[in-house]
Parts: structure tokens; C-alpha cells; sequence
């Protein structure tokens, strides 16, 4: 066996004994969580941020933000928000920000009003502190990573590892999760999102993390795999990822990650010469085959009931009321106080409140576009136009980031199921900023 693939390996069972571990020893994941911030901060300051090491760093936390929170590893519940901004920060210390970046300033300023108005409208007894925080760290974590990426060069290849910081995380929640649930047949008896396939958390969440790590992975088959031995051990994970992303019936995060595997496929077929698409032809054919035998696996373990809930139908063949699980009553709800308070919204943590004194139940909104109309009127129009223009324009500049329209479609997609309730949006979102270059990280380095 190769060196290469040696080190890559010992490199997946590290992770996949970290996902052992935190279920045989749970306290393990509180060292663990400690250890990512400890070491986070000290691997960049130790490297001065020469090669983009904070965006390494911060990657790293955003892959293991859901399975921190489901083993209860994490220091403070929205601490991956606030990790990634550190590591930024101190990034842009070394390396400084982009200063081209108005539009993300911008979009800060857009923010603020409603900051402002929150202080005045939230109920007495409303901590304010934590309904801003957990309703704006995910737009400003957003922004300051956006500042650090914005036209920033990279290298392919280093691009390619940030991917893999992100992925190798993910591996430890999907060991974890085939512990904490061995037998698929004896959990599934609905077609309901299912908290027992999903470590006893949110499915929506990790759903999404999984749907993340599958492209991941299957995009490591097709541009990063330098021997059959990682094209072997990368279909292995990716393929197990999207099993388990599946069987937690949740499908926000798995359509999501599949949609992001075709628009890769399509932009390689679509910028390849004569032989480069011959190839691709033959790998369409391979994931395809094996996507279709994922999900007849999936169906037989769950007896057929994921076949029924991705037609929208309950365990009985029914077909459901509702394809959205009663959240397109929350996005009418929010639509409906932006229409009320078209200017600058009813405030940041306001829409809750109203929500719960017109029908007596307190839901979060997992859409953070009618979120952002409700709570930021017009104002949040103009911040959400910036985020979905500004790296189109972009692509138009630099067409060579063949990750630009995935990461577009994950942010966007990932936010209207599951608002921002994780890093990964935000911090994937701001990867499609960067100026992806051909060549080794040094010749991008001294062409900067």
C-alpha cells in the first residue's frame, strides 16, 4: 500500500474511532470539543495563517458542530457559530480581510436596525441577549467569514482540504449513529422524520450534515481520489453516509446534497474536453448504480416506508395534507408580519412571540428567508439579494471554482428547511466567494 493512501487512511480510522469512542465513553466528546477549539487556535497561530489555515480550522469545527451537539461535546450550544468567527478573526490578524468586500459589509449594516428595535419590542421577561444570538449569529457568522473569503486566491488543492475538514468529522457522527442505532428494521414503524436514527437529535440537522458529507465524499471519488484504494474508501463512506442520512426520513438534507452532486457532475461534463466526458460518462453510470442500489437497500431495511415518504405518503400509503410538515404555516405566519411591518420587520426574536400569541405554540421558523422578511422587512429583502447575487457575479469572473454553484445551492436550499440553525450554511456559503486557482498553494501564493 502507498504512503499516500496510509496516511489517508489512518486518517479516516482516527475519526471513525472518535466516533466510536463518544458512544462507548460519552465524555470523551467533551474533550474532543475542547480539544478542536485548543488546538484550532494554536495550529493558526503557530502557522501565521500561511496557507489559509483558519479557513482549515474553522472547516473543522463546522463538520463536527451536529455531532458535538448530539453527544453533548459541545462547550455552549451555538459555540461553533462563535468558533468559526474566532478563527476567522485571527486569520484576518495574519492575513487580513478581503477589501473589496462592501457587499458584506453592507449586509451588516442592513442587519443592524432590527438589532436595534429588538431591545424596545422583545416581552419583559424575553432574555434579549440570547433571542439576538440565536437569531443573528448565523447572518453575521456569515459575514465575517464572507470578509475573509471575498476574492480571496486559493489553490484547488487546498480548496479540496477544506472539503476533507469538513468531511472527516462528519465520518464520527456516522459511526456514531450506526452504534447508537445497529437495527434499522426495529426503529422505523412510520414515515415520519426519526429522532432514534438520528443519535437521539434533530433528523433536520443531521440530515443536512450528512447530505453535506455525502457530496463530500463522492466529490473526493471523482476530482481528489489519486489511487483506486481512495476511490474504494471514499464510495464506502459516501455511500454509508447517505444510507444513514436517509433512514432519518428527514429529506431536506439529503435532495439537498444529492442536487449538489449533479450540478458538480454538470459543471465537469460541461467544461471537459472529448475524453474528459467519456470518462465522466463512465463514472455517471457507476454512481448512478450505486445510488439506486443505496436506496433499494434503504427501502428493504425500512420495509418500504422511505419509498413512501419521499411520495409524501404515511405508513398506511396515504397521501399527506401537508409535503412541508406544517411549516409552511410558520412561512405564512412570517409573511404575513412583513406584510404588517414592511419597513424594518418586527425585530430580531420578535416573530416567535407573535407566533405564539396568535396560536398559543411556540415554534422556531426553519426558513431563514421569511425569517429574514419578518424580522428585517425591507431591509432583509436587500440583505438576502446581496447573498444570492454576489457569488453569481462572481462565477461569472471566475469560472474555474467548479464548487461555486453547490455551495450557492447548499446555502439556499439548507435555509429553507433548516433556517441557520448550524454553521455550515453561513460557512460553506462564504467558500464560494474565493478565487480558485490552478497550480500548487505556492505558486498561488506568489502570484498574490
Amino acid at each position: 500500500m502507498k504512503k499516500e493512501d496510509l496516511s489517508y487512511l489512518y486518517l479516516i480510522l482516527f475519526h471513525v474511532a472518535i466516533g466510536a469512542l463518544g458512544y462507548l465513553l460519552p465524555f470523551t466528546t467533551k474533550i474532543y470539543g475542547y480539544s478542536i477549539f485548543i488546538f484550532g487556535v494554536y495550529y493558526i497561530i503557530k502557522k501565521q495563517n500561511r496557507n489559509n489555515e483558519a479557513l482549515i480550522a474553522a472547516a473543522y469545527v463546522v463538520g463536527s458542530e451536529v455531532f458535538l451537539r448530539m453527544t453533548g461535546g459541545n462547550p455552549l450550544y451555538e459555540i461553533s457559530k462563535y468558533g468559526v468567527m474566532v478563527f476567522i478573526f485571527i486569520g484576518m490578524y495574519f492575513s487580513g480581510f478581503s477589501k473589496g468586500a462592501i457587499p458584506y459589509w453592507i449586509f451588516l449594516l442592513l442587519l443592524v436596525p432590527s438589532v436595534v428595535m429588538t431591545s424596545f419590542v422583545l416581552n419583559f421577561d424575553t432574555n434579549i441577549r440570547k433571542a439576538i444570538a440565536f437569531n443573528i449569529s448565523g447572518p453575521v457568522c456569515l459575514a465575517v467569514a464572507s470578509l475573509y473569503t471575498f476574492r480571496r486566491k486559493i489553490a484547488a488543492e487546498q480548496m479540496n482540504d477544506i472539503l476533507l475538514s469538513i468531511g472527516l468529522p462528519i465520518i464520527s457522527c456516522a459511526v456514531y449513529l450506526i452504534l447508537f442505532t445497529p437495527d434499522i428494521r426495529e426503529i422505523i414503524t412510520g414515515t415520519g422524520s426519526s429522532y432514534e436514527t438520528s443519535g437521539g437529535y434533530g433528523p433536520n440537522q443531521v440530515a443536512t450534515v450528512l447530505g453535506l458529507g455525502m457530496f463530500i465524499f463522492f466529490s473526493r471519488v471523482i476530482v481528489e481520489s489519486k489511487t483506486k484504494f481512495q476511490v474504494v474508501i471514499n464510495l464506502i463512506i459516501a455511500f454509508n453516509m447517505a444510507y444513514r442520512g436517509m433512514v432519518t426520513f428527514s429529506r431536506g438534507g439529503m435532495i439537498t446534497g444529492f442536487l449538489m452532486i449533479v450540478l458538480l457532475l454538470l459543471f465537469l461534463y460541461f467544461k471537459s474536453n472529448y475524453r474528459g466526458r467519456v470518462k465522466l460518462n463512465y463514472i455517471i453510470v457507476l454512481l448512478s448504480l450505486s445510488m439506486m442500489g443505496v436506496w433499494s437497500y434503504t427501502s428493504l431495511q425500512t420495509g418500504g416506508l422511505i419509498n413512501k415518504r419521499y411520495a409524501n405518503q404515511d405508513a398506511a400509503g396515504r397521501v399527506k395534507k401537508s409535503q412541508f410538515t406544517g411549516r409552511e404555516d410558520v412561512a405564512t405566519n412570517e409573511i404575513n408580519s412583513f406584510l404588517k411591518n414592511p419597513i424594518f420587520g418586527v425585530g430580531v426574536g420578535k416573530g416567535v412571540e407573535l407566533r405564539e400569541a396568535e396560536t398559543g405554540t411556540f415554534v422556531l421558523s426553519h426558513d431563514e428567508i421569511t425569517r429574514m422578511l419578518a424580522e428585517h422587512g425591507s431591509l432583509g429583502i436587500l440583505a438576502l439579494l446581496i447573498l444570492f447575487f454576489t457569488p453569481l457575479v462572481l462565477y461569472l469572473e471566475n469560472k474555474f471554482n467548479m464548487y461555486l454553484l453547490c455551495f450557492l445551492a447548499f446555502w439556499f436550499l439548507t435555509i429553507n428547511h433548516a433556517a441557520m440553525r448550524t454553521a455550515a450554511p453561513a460557512f460553506v456559503y462564504s467558500l464560494s466567494l474565493l478565487n480558485v486557482q490552478l497550480g500548487s498553494p505556492r505558486k498561488v501564493k506568489k502570484e498574490e
